[in-house]
This record gives structure tokens, sequence and C-alpha cells, in this order.
């Protein structure tokens, strides 16, 4: 399927990082971008070969790359992340796929697995939204696409996760603050939460596993999530703004 369909808003001259951008749904999002017009900055995480693969195809689309690796597990890599951010010259939109989880009870979840992805998958976003919101709002346009968690939509109880659904669900707190905050200066923020989708990240069992939980018996293309999110994104106006999209193809678990 193409990554953009028929007249789909153009993003030509605009600039993205995309944080978590070289594999799964990051890497769909990247080319979702880029076959729109936009050019593109891609963070990868460890990879230099799934990185260098993601800006290859990306040039093949014709969109301006480039790209750079940062461990964001490693002690202080966040703040590195953000002390780059001046660096890397006017971004006008902010998509961030990037999101450790873990997975275990409530009984058996320790600190440091709390304060990781209360970092990792909250206040990460959050300081990179709160880094960039200035300059797109003095530019009178800019775009934030927040990555969610499954089933992280509104509040639910979680037997086996319950520090990253925490991190995930609170995203919807940081989208529609951006949202009412940007909205009198052109800026806008969606936040989706997929279902079970298929990145190369699964192992065999995970995806059959995955597959049979799923409501179709298949798993979600990544370039369809990437394409309805980043069509809700970069509508003129935003009228979504604000939004908590669930993404998950009517999941019930």
């Amino acid at each position: 399927m193409e990554a953009a369909q028929g007249d789909a808003p153009s993003l030509r001259g605009r600039r993205a990082l995309v944080v978590g951008g070289s594999g799964g749904i990051g890497r769909a999002l990247s080319l979702e971008l880029g076959a729109r017009g936009a050019s593109l900055v891609v963070h990868g995480g460890s990879s230099r070969e799934r990185l260098d693969a993601c800006l290859s195809d990306l040039r093949g689309l014709g969109a301006p790359a480039e790209g750079f690796l940062l461990d964001l597990e490693e002690a202080g890599g966040p703040s590195r992340l953000i002390e780059r951010l001046p660096g890397l010259g006017p971004l006008d939109i902010l998509a961030v796929a990037f999101g450790p989880f873990v997975q275990k009870s409530l009984a058996e979840t320790k600190a440091e697995d709390w304060e990781r992805m209360a970092l990792l998958d909250l206040a990460l976003p959050g300081a990179l939204a709160s880094a960039l919101l200035p300059g797109m709002s003095a530019r009178g346009w800019g775009r934030v696409l927040l990555v969610g968690g499954t089933r992280t939509d509104t509040v639910r109880p979680c037997a086996s996760n319950a520090a990253y659904a925490a991190a995930k669900t609170a995203l919807a707190v940081l989208a529609k603050s951006l949202a009412v905050e940007g909205a009198p200066h052109g800026v806008g923020c969606v936040l989706v939460c997929p279902g079970f989708v298929d990145t190369e990240y699964l192992s065999p069992d995970r995806r059959a596993d995955l597959e049979r939980r799923s409501p179709a018996g298949e798993l979600i293309d990544p370039r369809l999530l990437a394409a309805g999110a980043v069509g809700l994104l970069v509508a003129e106006p935003c009228v979504a703004s604000g939004s908590v999209v669930s993404m998950d193809g009517g999941l019930s678990l």
C-alpha cells in the first residue's frame, strides 16, 4: 500500500523529529511523514543498521532525512536528547514512538521500574513537547503526535503492567494540555493508542499469541496505523487536537 493516500495534506517545507523512528511503529511514522513531503530527523536507539535502512527508505521516497543514535535507556540519555534539540534546527513536528515496557504484577514492580516508566514513557515526551512548543508557537504552526499503549485510552485496572499503563495513560493529560495551550498559535497534539501491531520486535511465539487475541485474528499493519495517525495530525485545521484515539480495531481484553 502507499504510505500517503490521495489528496492528503502535504507537509512539504515541514521538518519532523521522530523519536524511536527507526523501527516498529516509529519507522512507519517516519515513512508516512516522509511520503507526505516532510524532511526528517530520525532518532534511533542502538541499531545503526536499522537507522541506516530507514534513512535509505526515506531518501528513496525523495524525503530529506538525517538521523542519529542515542540510547535513551542509558543514564542521562533523556537529558542528552533534550540538550541536542537546539542543534537540530527548527522542528515543526514531533512524533514520540519510543516507550519501554515492563510486565510485572504490582507486587513485583520495584521502585526502579516505576521510575523508569515515569521517566521514559511520560516525562521524556513531556519534556520534548515543552522544549519545542515555544518555537512552534512563534512560527504559528506545529504538531505533536504521541503514541500511547494498548488500552491506555482511559483509566483501567492493569493486572500485569500497572507502571507502564499508568505512565502511558497519563499522556492524555499532556495531549489535552498541549492542545489547549497550542490552539491559539496553530499547534495541535494527538495521542493514539494502538492495538496489537505487527513489528519486527515480536518473537514468533509472541506474534502468534497476539494474533489469537486480536479482534480480526491478525495484527495491525503499522503502515495503516501511521497513515491514520498522521492524517489526524496534519489536517488543517487540526480539529482532532486534544484527542485520545484508540486504534485497536475493537480490541477487548
